[in-house]
């Protein structure tokens, strides 16, 4: 009996031991993924791009990525997949509707064929500078437009800059909009962005940025738009001798997810990831600054010859028919001129 008293004792200690023990461990916050508490693995989210690792897209993503990771504890990892690895625009976004690709930054033009009001953003000469793209992109009219993705079963977190664009040919100097007549010109697949240069008098080329590089650097096109970071990102001296800085158009990038992946996040990492964009954002807009004194010098000195002072008179008054085209936007373009005058 002795024994068997001694072996219950004993028992009911060690029950007491592993409650104790319990007792002290601490429980998971409550709404947080199970991973935030260090006992998982981290989920781990795909964002696609079509750019490469030395353009302003994937210091955005990667600044992206490292605050989702500081702010959730390591709870959540974004994996980045440059070049073009999961798509081409196009395909990402239509993935990221289905739920098969989780995110990606995406230049606003693509949009227009999934929401027509993102077209405002692609008229030309729209905005004068900078300061005031982000006061309209920031403000009440940019996530009113944002708000409109979700229909499509997308989830826009915040405006990225591709920028204000520029043309390239391998042909003359354009100088004028005369000047940039018949050439045969690669442009986003934008119905905008058509009509602006076929009212120059362009021999517009519509195409995936994959398929424009190639055929850059067979001659089968004589030039493409773009900013000044892609041109340098993608050492486009070696197949465009003349850049023009007309700055027709900004462009904007989204950061998008699918909106199933995204609404499938506790609510308190849904506001992680939305203030994280916008700071990435707002971080990828002054690198641009910062370093596009730099990349046009270093256009130059590759043999590049760049226009800095084109007439642009002479481009605005050529487009004018554009903003007769699409009255559709002239809603918002009250708005917009409301916005930043």
């Amino acid at each position: 009996m002795k024994k068997m008293h001694r072996f219950i004792l004993i028992a009911l200690s060690i029950i007491m031991v592993f409650s104790l023990t319990a007792c002290g461990e601490k429980a998971a916050p409550a709404g947080k993924d199970p991973a935030a508490s260090g006992s998982a693995e981290p989920t781990v989210l795909k964002l696609g791009m079509t750019i490469n690792e030395q353009d302003s897209f994937y210091v955005c993503a990667q600044k992206f990525a490292e605050l989702v990771k500081e702010r959730t504890n390591n709870a959540y990892n974004i994996e980045l997949y440059p070049n073009s690895a999961l798509g081409d625009e196009r395909t990402m976004l239509e993935s990221m509707q289905m739920g098969t690709l989780d995110a990606g930054i995406i230049t606003s033009g693509p949009f227009v064929n999934f929401v027509q009001e993102f077209g405002v953003f692609d008229m030309p000469f729209l905005f004068p500078n900078n300061e005031s793209a982000y006061k309209v992109l920031d403000g009440e009219i940019g996530k009113e437009i944002l708000a409109k993705l979700e229909a499509k079963d997308l989830k826009g977190l915040a405006y990225a800059e591709r920028g204000f664009r520029n043309l390239t040919n391998s042909v003359r100097p354009v100088k004028t909009a005369a000047d940039v007549e018949g050439l045969k010109i690669r442009v986003m697949e934008n119905e905008v962005y058509i009509a602006s240069f076929n009212s120059l008098g362009v021999n517009t080329v519509p195409m995936a940025w994959t398929e424009a590089l190639t055929a850059l650097q067979q001659g089968t096109i004589q030039g493409q738009e773009n900013p000044v970071n892609v041109i340098h990102a993608y050492k486009m001296w070696d197949s465009q001798k003349y850049v023009t800085m007309t700055r027709h158009a900004y462009a904007a990038a989204v950061i998008t997810f699918s909106l199933e992946r995204f609404n499938s996040l506790p609510e308190d990492v849904q506001k992680i990831f939305i203030d994280a964009a916008q700071e990435a954002a707002e971080y990828e807009r002054a690198w641009v600054a910062e370093n596009e004194a730099d990349q046009i010098e270093t256009l130059k000195s590759n043999g590049m010859e760049v226009i800095e002072d084109p007439d642009l008179d002479s481009f605005k008054a050529a487009v004018q028919s554009v903003y007769d085209k699409y009255t559709q936007y002239s809603d918002y373009l009250k708005r917009i001129n409301e916005a930043i005058n």
